[in-house]
């Protein structure tokens, strides 16, 4: 019992050091300098704003003023990202030049640094995170500890009540009624399939075999996708806990979280956590004085794409190649090393202890009636607030693009958004008001996948698009299986002959008939779900199909080889923008009269469509 007396101390007497981290109206003359050292900040010179700062305070002996490196606020379009409590003063794109100014104006002479205020989607500078427009509709639980505690410090996950729920089942619940909160919950799979997360407890739990294991899987391989990184960068011992209440549920003493090697600050923070839980006893034997042990290990991946499906990793973590198995049997009956396996993601576990501290009742009552609780994405694309925003279920895609992403750059129109990566589906400018849940996706053609949502504007291509995607998929298969192997192949082929104005009348049905039967035969889920693009896109843009294969023709002018990119005379305003941005000087007029393009010299890159403001360009 020595180390559960030494964390309640620990919670206790740190938590009251780290109100202000939480609390603006907290009395203290201390402050805390909060800079994002998430992957995307970090690439932004995040480590040199924080050196710079330590080194500026120690330099004029300023006391009682912390700097603190931290995970993802989520508005990376905004980074780096410092914040500054307990006032709560949100500084963007700070570099580290001003890191001085910051200092002088904000924390000696007590003024705002104006011009580094972040500026909301009205254009309106905005001092406090709580008051941009980006977070209101925002509700986190999975990333409640992202910008707020710095991942590699123990004790700063405690002080905000880190290792109280592991505490509670071991000294409070018995397995079965750890299974039956989760089950009560309502919390479904985040990877992608939307699996009830209890019911796969509770059907590992009662496979049979002395030896279990529990594994988490934080292979995120879709393009725009950053999700799991952002949680294992910004809070690893979430994740650490969720794997060790698990294995207490199941009855496994052993965990393995398999990371692909391209996330090396994630790998390095779970790292960290090991070490540190270990060395406070938390991880390994008599876990709090309890008879209960676990013990985690990392497996490392080396970025294959079907390794994200979850008996593929089993495959790799046992050294072979990364194959999918046939099913059945699932891995909650014979998994790792044919001994039964609970495998869950990332935001899966990162739900977890939150779950277990507020109940199954707080957690059901967020969401729809079968898609409870939040759901993070990687909103990406053509959208202005680029980042990770965590939405309760049943949010319209409407409100995360338009009321959390800012809308589209430029003055454009939406034209889709892909939600589930190379798995998933595009949703049309109709169905912008559909509820993000499992359920309402899967009505309209699409997936929730694991949470990458990349926004599209009226300048993209939905048959180069599919031609994107496949590419990736016929890149990323494992061969296992013929329609995977052969089949997403010969799609693609179809595909670049659309592209390249070289396809025959009869090329559409082959390409849907290849599209609708593959997932009927494919062995894995990524086989199965690798036409859903081409599906999504036929089914709401069937008209660019047909321009490309029958008038040889794309009007978006992504594909050069169809391009016929001309400026109307009525819309043009003689502005010059696409002059001044031609890379090949292809485009003439005076300032103020309308401009032509030299066919001759253009070699249809689309740049003029981009920046034309008037959308003059087509």
């Amino acid at each position: 019992m020595e180390t559960l007396e030494k964390i309640r101390k620990i919670r206790e007497e740190k938590r009251k050091e780290l109100d202000l981290r939480v609390n603006s109206g907290f009395g203290t003359k201390e402050k805390h300098i909060l800079v994002c050292h998430g992957t995307g900040c970090t690439s932004s010179k995040s480590p040199k704003i924080i050196e710079n700062f330590r080194k500026i305070l120690e330099e004029k002996k300023i006391e009682k003023v912390r700097v603190i490196q931290t995970g993802c606020f989520g508005l990376c379009a905004k980074g780096p990202i410092v914040i500054i409590r307990p006032e709560d003063t949100f500084y963007a794109q700070v570099s580290p030049e001003d890191c001085e100014e910051i200092v002088q104006t904000h924390i000696i002479e007590g003024k705002t640094v104006e011009r580094l205020l972040c500026r909301d989607i009205d254009g309106s500078k905005v001092q406090k995170l709580d008051d941009l427009t980006f977070y209101k509709k925002q509700k986190r639980i999975a990333l409640q500890n992202c910008g707020r505690i710095d991942p590699e410090q123990i004790d700063e996950y405690i002080a905000f009540n880190g290792y109280k729920a592991l505490e509670k089942v071991l000294l409070e619940m018995t397995p079965e009624e750890v299974i039956e909160t989760i089950e009560k919950s309502g919390l479904r799979g985040r990877g992608g399939a939307g699996f009830p997360t209890g019911k796969k407890w509770a059907l590992t739990k009662a496979a049979t075999g002395k030896q279990k294991y529990v594994v988490c899987n934080a292979d995120e391989g879709d393009p725009g996708a950053f999700m799991d990184r952002s949680i294992l960068e910004g809070d690893p011992h979430s994740v650490l806990e969720a794997m060790m209440i698990a294995g207490y549920a199941i009855g496994a003493n052993q965990g393995y979280i398999y990371v692909r090697a391209e996330y090396p600050i994630a790998v390095e923070r779970f790292q960290t956590a090991i070490k540190q839980a270990r060395e406070y006893g938390i991880l390994g034997k008599n876990i709090l004085g309890s008879s209960f042990e676990f013990d985690v290990d990392i497996r490392l991946g080396a970025g294959a794409f079907v390794c994200g499906e979850e008996t593929a990793l089993l495959e790799s973590i046992e050294g072979k190649r990364g194959q999918p198995r046939v099913k059945p049997p699932y891995p909650a009956n014979q998994g790792l090393w044919f001994k039964p396996t609970l495998i869950n993601n990332v935001e899966t576990f990162a739900n977890v202890t939150r779950i277990i501290l507020n109940g199954a009742d707080w957690y059901n009552s967020i969401g729809t009636e079968y898609s409870k609780g939040t759901k993070v994405f990687a909103l990406g694309g053509n959208v202005v607030n680029v980042g990770l925003v965590e939405v309760p279920m049943g949010t319209t895609l409407r409100e995360i693009v338009y009321d959390i992403g800012g809308g589209i750059p430029n003055g454009r129109d939406f034209k889709a958004a892909q939600t589930g990566g190379p798995s998933g589906g595009c949703i049309p400018k109709e169905h912008l008001d559909t509820p993000i849940d499992y359920e309402s996706l899967k009505e309209i053609g699409s997936m929730m996948g694991s949470g990458g949502l990349i926004v599209m504007d009226d300048t993209k291509c939905m048959v180069n698009l599919s031609k994107f995607y496949l590419s990736f998929t016929v890149d990323e298969s494992c061969g296992k299986c013929t329609p995977c192997r052969i089949g997403t192949k010969r799609m693609l082929e179809l595909l670049e002959k659309m592209t390249t104005g070289e396809a025959e009348s009869d090329d559409l049905n082959k390409l849907e008939e290849l599209a609708v039967n593959i997932p009927k035969t494919a062995i894995c889920g990524l086989g199965q779900s690798a036409p859903n693009p081409v599906l999504s896109t036929l089914k709401y843009f069937r008209e660019e199909y047909l321009e490309h294969v029958k008038y040889k023709e794309c009007k978006t002018g992504e594909c050069k080889a169809l391009a016929k990119i001309q400026i109307a005379e009525e819309k043009c305003k003689g502005c010059g923008m696409c002059k001044r941005n031609c890379p090949v000087n292809a485009i003439e007029g005076e300032s103020g009269k309308t401009h032509k393009i030299d066919e001759s010299t253009c070699i249809k890159c689309g740049t003029c469509i981009s920046v034309c403001p008037f959308h003059a360009i087509g």
